[in-house]
């Protein structure tokens, strides 16, 4: 699946939002290995990539070939800055209705728009690929981005009181959300 937009920042810079290529395995792997050491509202840690550079190439090549699925990386003067892509949940027939949503900003680069535009560039590649359903978990700590998802259209549909286990705060409540697409 193809994603190519121009977007404007709040401070006026722009930002390409594109898919991810080969040639950005070392930059998303970076990009990853930052993200996660400035916040604990991610899935992993920095120690447990387990992709190398050419690895995580190829991961991103897959992705902006496939019909269905995509990663999408956020640059700013030919640096990455953000990354989000939308997966299937599976491709057994009750479920391949549906796909999940994640999304990552380096902090700097935080509250200049490029959580939201990414969001919405998911949502629509979501729309394109003809899932029903778009969902996501997020950390229940995380009002910033609840509030983005709610404002996108996403609705709670449950909660995991042990969702993750934090190495620095222990339990942490995921937030289930989900965004209805197409459900006829």
């Amino acid at each position: 699946m193809r994603y190519r937009e121009t977007i404007t920042l709040k401070d006026g810079r722009t930002c390409l939002l594109r898919n991810g290529t080969e040639q950005d395995g070392a930059s998303v792997r970076e990009l990853f290995a930052c993200s996660q050491e400035q916040t604990d509202n991610l899935r992993t840690y920095p120690d447990e990539v387990g992709m190398d550079d050419a690895q995580e190439g190829r991961y991103l090549q897959e992705k902006a070939e496939s019909s269905d699925e995509i990663e999408i990386v956020a640059e700013i003067d030919g640096v990455v800055v953000g990354s989000g892509g939308i997966e299937r949940v599976g491709s057994f027939e009750k479920v391949r209705h549906r796909a999940e949503f994640g999304v990552s900003v380096l902090k700097e680069y935080w509250g200049l728009g490029i959580g939201r535009a990414m969001t919405q560039a998911c949502i629509t590649c979501a729309r394109k690929a003809g899932y029903a359903q778009l969902e996501l978990d997020v950390v229940a700590d995380n009002e910033r981005a609840i509030a983005l998802y709610r404002d996108l259209g996403f609705v709670e549909y449950g909660r995991n009181p042990y969702g993750f286990r934090s190495r620095m705060s222990g339990w942490q409540e995921l937030v289930l959300m989900r965004l209805e697409l197409d459900v006829s």
